[in-house]
């Protein structure tokens, strides 16, 4: 199943994607639902923590949807699907990825915080503010979302503690990230190259587990201007999603609605990008970005199976 955070007069609701529709789970909710359940049908983060009660219901709920139920999809405003207070990030996941910018050699998965400050979805706007950056950057991104709590999880039981996936956009101040020592090695700051206001694109919905089936073979790219950038599979992360759910959980206890980022590969622009020294990419299947995101630049991150993520770059007013 996919579901969403939608606008209604001014509201904010839950719905389930049903073609071009949006099905709202309120409206829907089968006769008889439990006051928890109703509850969890207006927050995402108790329907996450809910479990599998929660997608039983809402399929009985898309099953018997009536017409004062449904939306059309065209003419609805998605939310970011949730809205979480804090991403787990993982970077340097993808071999492709290392091989174009400066070499840090590590043993274990990168590991990073993006505020939930930065979260945007579905259709809005990344602004552009050259306060902060001249180096903006894109990485599509799968994001995993925990349904079931749990601490030192096993990377052979992690799949059972992922309610769904969405698609990050992990947008990124490269001038802000990366120091140049002078004599060419470099320093990394991840605290302000990735936290800044609509940093964090999320959506357009989260895909339930069991419909994505294994997260290791799901096609990634991005698009900028419908020129393709990043051409992927998820086959070739160096750490899979259920060893990073192991990873981050030896840290802190994983809770319902956290959500753990999972690195981008190749084709950022940051790979073009002497100054800070990229390495241009020898690839002839996407192509080669001419510089970084600017204002009018759309970006479509696409992961197969999970979503389309469409947003645009403004200027900052």
């Amino acid at each position: 199943m996919k579901f969403v955070r939608y606008d209604r007069n001014g509201a904010l609701r839950l719905g389930v994607l049903d073609g071009d529709s949006v099905i709202d789970l309120l409206d829907a909710a089968p006769g008889g639902v439990a006051a928890g359940m109703l509850a969890a049908f207006a927050d995402m983060t108790r329907l996450i923590a809910a479990g599998n009660e929660a997608i039983r219901l809402a399929k009985a709920a898309l099953r018997s949807a009536g017409k004062a139920a449904r939306s059309p999809l065209a003419d609805v405003k998605l939310f970011a699907p949730l809205a979480p207070a804090l991403i787990l990030c993982s970077g340097e996941n993808y071999w492709d990825h290392r091989e174009e910018k400066p070499q840090v050699t590590r043993k274990d998965p990168e590991f990073f915080l993006k505020t939930g400050l930065g979260v945007i979805g579905q259709g809005d706007a990344i602004v552009c503010d050259p306060r902060v950056t001249r180096k903006l950057d894109y990485e599509t991104e799968l994001l995993i979302v925990i349904g079931k709590a749990g601490r030192h999880i096993p990377a052979s039981r992690a799949l059972e503690h992922i309610w769904g996936y969405t698609v990050m956009n992990d947008v990124t101040a490269r001038d802000r990230q990366v120091t140049l020592r002078a004599d060419g090695s470099s320093v990394y700051n991840l605290g302000p190259g990735k936290n800044f206001d609509t940093c964090a694109p999320i959506g357009p919905a989260i895909v339930t587990a069991d419909e994505v089936g294994d997260p290791q073979r799901l096609a990634l790219r991005t698009y900028v201007n419908g020129e393709l950038r990043q051409s992927n599979t998820t086959e070739k992360m160096i750490w899979t999603c259920a060893q990073l759910v192991e990873f981050f959980s030896t840290f802190i206890t994983l809770q319902p609605g956290v959500v753990i980022s999972t690195g981008t590969p190749g084709g950022t622009a940051w790979g073009t990008d002497a100054e800070l020294s990229g390495r241009k990419p020898m690839r002839r299947d996407v192509v080669t970005a001419g510089g970084y995101l600017k204002p009018g630049d759309e970006v479509v991150c696409e992961i197969e199976g999970v979503g389309r993520l469409v947003n645009r770059v403004v200027a900052a007013a």
